[in-house]
């Protein structure tokens, strides 16, 4: 789930947009012998709209980007556009610098790729997180729902109301995945638990809104909550300041976001972006990427919970041993986590 949304920037010409845009690539390693050129391929990343390093989705895309390069030696070009209309201007700007393979970091970036894979027919595209039906398409999704189900066992176990939470960003069919997995999985742990569901907003700039997402969070602890799942971008950023006034838990999501308020943030649900990306450009390099959709779970390791020095406190050996014996069980086919 791409967790960044707009921000405010300076007016910018068209060429000088794409002069920042692209910037990052004349940067780039230029690879050591039988690096880009002699592979047969030039990756490029195009990161969701906001902020490259925003502890989240964009910011595993490009840990995914430097361990590739690391491995290989073959520099990534990383675009950003400001706003989803100028995808199609940076997508072509990639190319016309020599792009073969384009990685693409969110869901609503899927209608308007449609148009541009049809233009770049030799190019391999691969977008993270929607499924977009091209021959020279790779599409990547997740199983959320199994690793938010892992998280819902450990929110309903960490609950001394009884009473949980989910703050999404908006009301999307990807967020409701959250939800299921989430639901249903705290139901597994404790069948009486009561789990609250609100949304920051109705538009994509809801993902970047932290002073909503603060008073959502602080009406759903006015109603019982004392855990809470924040799937909201950076608006996760003002829910963990609300939990941490309020004495409650909060749950990050796709990185982990541990560290942000140690303490008070119980587990963060992980995402695996950053092997994504990483997997895409392989594959591209060594001759076995394929179009079609992907879809990664607990079994590929590709969603997690995490657990570090910042939240092993708040972690009873007990929970643990739950949320391991659901992931067994959802690997080996004994519980299906159902999606809407």
């Amino acid at each position: 789930m791409p967790l960044t949304m707009r921000l405010p920037m300076p007016r910018l010409t068209r060429r000088r947009f794409l002069a920042l845009t692209l910037a990052s690539a004349a940067a780039a390693p230029a690879g050591r012998s039988g690096g880009a050129a002699a592979a047969g391929m030039a990756p490029a990343l195009i990161y969701a709209v906001g902020q490259k390093f925003d502890k989240s989705f964009n910011e595993g895309a490009y840990h995914g980007a430097q361990a590739f390069t690391a491995e290989t030696g073959i520099g990534v070009i990383e675009a950003q556009p400001q706003a989803v209309a100028q995808f199609a201007q940076t997508v072509n700007a990639a190319v016309r610098r020599g792009a073969t393979d384009v990685v693409v970091i969110g869901f609503y970036y899927a209608t308007p790729l449609a148009e541009v894979a049809d233009r770049h027919p030799t190019v391999r595209f691969t977008i993270v997180d929607a499924v977009v039906d091209r021959p020279n398409v790779q599409s990547v999704v997740f199983k959320e729902q199994e690793g938010s189900f892992l998280v819902g066992v450990l929110a309903a176990l960490a609950s001394k109301t009884g009473t949980i939470g989910f703050i999404g960003a908006m009301d999307i069919p990807l967020l409701r995945k959250f939800i299921a997995g989430f639901e249903q999985g705290a139901r597994h742990a404790r069948p009486d638990v009561r789990t609250l569901v609100n949304f920051v907003g109705a538009t994509p700039d809801a993902f970047n809104d932290p002073a909503t997402g603060a008073e959502v969070a602080r009406s759903q602890f006015e109603r019982g909550a004392d855990v809470v799942f924040a799937g909201a971008g950076t608006s996760n950023f003002g829910i963990f300041s609300a939990a941490r006034d309020a004495g409650r838990l909060a749950i990050g999501v796709d990185a982990n976001q541990n560290p942000l308020q140690p303490g008070t943030i119980l587990t963060s649900m992980l995402k695996r972006t950053d092997e994504a990306v990483k997997r895409a450009l392989h594959a591209a390099r060594d001759g076995t990427w394929t179009p079609g959709v992907r879809s990664l779970g607990l079994e590929e390791g590709a969603v997690d919970y995490a657990v570090d020095e910042h939240n092993r406190p708040l972690l009873s050996p007990a929970m643990v041993e739950a949320a391991e014996q659901a992931r067994r069980a959802i690997i080996e086919g004994r519980i299906t986590v159902a999606v809407p």
